[in-house]
């Protein structure tokens, strides 16, 4: 999941390291995985650790962008896609392109 620099802060305020939540590989950093999911996924509980706190990626999925066809779509990978409806998916979807246009900001000086 990519993590803008205002969900890094705030999950640093929560007590946690960088070091231990975030995959700085590649261009935009991503929440660290461990053994397959998310380094905040309690496999106790299939809960997440932060949620409150969670980064935005998150609150909007299972959304995400196709690029191929150039729009917003459900996950076809996540269990409850077929519960999403299309009013949620067009409410939605601008949160989703708004979050990748801040990340490319935000990220945009580091390959200039």
């Amino acid at each position: 999941m990519p993590l803008t620099k205002s969900d890094i802060e705030r999950i640093r305020k929560i007590g946690f390291s960088e070091d231990y939540f975030v995959d700085r590989r590649g261009r935009i950093p991503r929440l660290r995985n461990v053994y397959g999911h998310c380094v905040f996924l309690d496999t106790q509980s299939n809960s997440c650790m932060i949620y409150p706190a969670r980064p935005e990626g998150c609150r909007l999925y299972p959304l995400v962008y196709d690029v191929e066809n150039d729009k917003v779509v459900v996950d076809p990978l996540c269990p409850k896609s077929h519960v999403i409806s299309q009013r949620v998916i067009r409410e939605l979807s601008g949160a989703l392109l708004n979050l990748i246009d801040r990340l490319n900001r935000d990220y945009a000086r580091r390959y200039l």
